[in-house]
């Protein structure tokens, strides 16, 4: 046999052998860090929930809270004054609605855009309410006259859009326990 192929059949010997040590190596380590990876990815997520959802929650509850300062009976009850014509508690319950939502805005990085939406249609649709019940009253009547109205209304109508916000609220409470 000549003497290359001799020399070639020497590093085939010593070459196969240690590609077969490398390619094993290599498939072990592979498998081992991409383990070790979804290992740290588990805990990473982990982490991200126990420092995330509290602050989910939290944003839920300060949510709920806004839509029940802003629901129209509680609304009243906290801004009506016995010397309020019904334009000036028409007004008052305006700031209260717009400072309560001004407070709350940042809570909506916390939570679905879909429930951000929701509340953000509940203060809305309350604040159509105001103005709609509003022109019903007469246009020198008190804040009593208003006050009536609006609780006649609230009679008529049952749910209001709150009361469908805080509901949407415990649903998306509920998403985060499963």
């Amino acid at each position: 046999m000549p003497l290359w192929v001799e020399v070639i059949l020497e590093i085939i010997k010593i070459t196969v052998p240690a590609l077969i040590v490398f390619l094993t190596v290599y498939t072990l380590f592979k498998s081992y860090t991409d383990q070790q990876l979804r290992l740290r990815s588990m805990e990473l997520k982990k982490e991200d929930r126990s420092v995330v959802l509290p602050l989910k929650l939290q944003a839920c509850e300060r949510l709920s809270l806004f839509c029940d300062r802003i629901s129209l009976r509680n609304l009243l009850f906290r801004v009506r004054d016995d010397s309020m014509t019904a334009d000036t508690l028409k007004t008052a319950m305006m700031v209260a609605i717009q400072q309560e939502y001004e407070h709350n805005i940042s809570q909506q990085i916390y939570v679905s855009g879909n429930l951000w939406k929701i509340v953000t249609f509940a203060k809305n649709d309350t604040i159509n309410v105001i103005h709609h019940v509003r022109k019903t009253v007469d246009e020198n009547a008190g804040g009593y006259s208003l006050q009536q109205a609006i609780f006649a209304y609230l009679e008529e109508v049952g749910e209001t859009s709150t009361d469908k916000a805080r509901l949407a609220i415990a649903t998306e409470v509920n998403s985060y326990m499963d």
